[in-house]
């Protein structure tokens, strides 16, 4: 039996439906730069007053040989350490109804060893596409003054207990009454927050029926004691636990979507020979995972998806990408190995998925998609990455934040992983676009 969604998000008994098959292709959609919005890469906010002083400066502890210490050109402020606390990268964005926007800082400076003085916080941001700017109206950071994340953070003496990197890596947020619920990418974790003070009220792990998800990054796992001692179990890799998060859109589900593929049974998860990543239900009125899941078909094995957004009752955006950066016309060629990239983008993509008609433990369909590698620039929009051919590029290694604007266009920011990130140029170090797209015919896509 075919369901609807409706039907469908309630049977947690279909979750182990039979065989998985394949979905079709998408169907590739025209997209055209409607506005054009940029937050500087050098923009830092204050850690707060009461915040420990080991707060008020970060950066400290990435080393000589990171790159995050390499000056990417005079008077960038990319050099750490710095003063206060970076606003990027963004890693999840939900529209506000009113032009602005709730967005979300993850991890820090990429890994929990170099991130334990990066606060995380959430932000709510305004772009102004006719002066091309983005105004930081409001920043909250997260805290747990009532200990309920189950390990030690980084602050764990202080009376405040501000979370930082080392803590968690934030990767989704959607606002749902008071709360602020968040996906997280170290466990995989699922807090809740109090959407005016930061503080954290909720922490669950992922069990989903029989399945606990867990990376190497998960606080029950540890490394053995001696080389004879068993290894930790885990079954997602490393920084491939949650990168989406979308929400039902009356709130009552929220669809967490992994970055990577499980590995069971001893290979990881695929979808018709291609790797496949697994998008869970969990009820908010429960507070609990319901037991269904569905499949996310990535185009090819490697790739990794960067934001989750339902834009009506069965169809949302996901972002799929490569690992590259950089316009592929900048390659290193013959040899060259500095003033080029070496690894150029390839695959940047939109795809508008549809759960009308699909059982649980199937792939979504890919209904639609758009290449953010092709946009359409006709009218001279863009105010970075000019092209004298009227096309539009975003050509960055992760691009994590999409949202529906309107029922004509979509907002697309990318994560410039400050101050890593270099896809614009091949040495300035990105900044955060807010990119407005017109795609009437791709948001009108769905399934037949």
């Amino acid at each position: 039996m075919r369901l609807s969604l409706p039907a469908t998000l309630s049977l947690a008994a279909l979750t182990t439906a039979a065989l998985t098959v394949a979905a079709p292709a998408a169907d590739m959609k025209p997209a055209v730069l409607a506005g054009h919005a940029v937050l500087p890469a050098a923009s830092f906010v204050p850690a707060p007053a009461d915040a420990p002083e080991a707060l008020q400066v970060s950066g400290k502890f990435t080393t000589d040989k990171d790159p995050a210490r390499i000056r990417a050109e005079a008077g960038s402020g990319a050099t750490l350490p710095v003063k206060g606390q970076p606003l990027q990268g963004f890693s999840g964005i939900k529209a506000l109804g009113d032009g602005s926007y709730l967005v979300l800082t993850d991890n820090g400076f990429g890994a929990k060893a170099n991130s334990e003085d990066a606060m995380l916080m959430v932000h709510v941001v305004k772009p102004d596409f006719a002066a091309g700017t983005v105004e930081v109206v409001k920043t909250t950071f997260l805290n747990d003054p009532d200990k309920v994340i189950p390990f030690a953070i980084a602050m764990e003496g202080t009376k405040e207990r501000y979370l930082t990197g080392s803590d968690l890596d934030l990767e989704g947020v959607q606002p749902v009454g008071d709360l602020l619920f968040i996906g997280e990418e170290f466990g995989p974790y699922l807090i809740a927050v109090e959407r005016e003070t930061g503080k954290v009220v909720s922490f669950q792990e992922t069990r989903v029926g029989d399945l606990t998800v867990q990376s190497p990054d998960h606080y029950r796992l540890a490394l053995p004691a001696s080389p004879d001692g068993a290894l930790p179990a885990f079954n997602a890799k490393r920084s491939r636990g949650y990168e989406g998060l979308a929400a039902s859109v009356d709130g009552t589900k929220l669809y967490p979507l992994l970055e990577g593929p499980l590995h069971l049974n001893g290979a990881y998860e695929t979808v018709n020979g291609t790797e496949a990543l697994r998008i869970f239900e969990y009820d908010v009125a429960t507070k609990s995972f319901t037991g269904t899941w569905w499949h996310y078909p990535l185009e090819a094995n490697g790739n990794a998806i960067g934001d989750f957004n339902m834009i009506d009752a069965t169809r949302g955006l996901v972002i799929e990408r490569d690992n590259g950066q950089g316009d592929a016309e900048l390659a290193c060629k013959d040899g060259q190995t500095a003033d080029c990239h070496k690894q150029p983008a390839q695959l940047k993509r939109i795809t508008m998925i549809d759960f009308a008609g699909v059982e649980p433990g199937q792939p979504v369909k890919k209904v639609a998609a758009l290449d953010l590698l092709a946009i359409d620039d006709p009218n001279g929009v863009a105010r970075q990455g000019n092209r004298d051919d009227k096309t539009f590029r975003m050509p960055f290694v992760t691009i994590e934040n999409v949202e529906r604007v309107d029922e004509r266009h979509i907002l697309v920011v990318n994560d410039n992983n400050f101050p890593f990130s270099k896809g614009r140029s091949v040495s300035a170090i990105d900044d955060t676009e807010f990119v407005l797209l017109e795609v009437p015919d791709f948001l009108a896509a769905k399934a037949e």
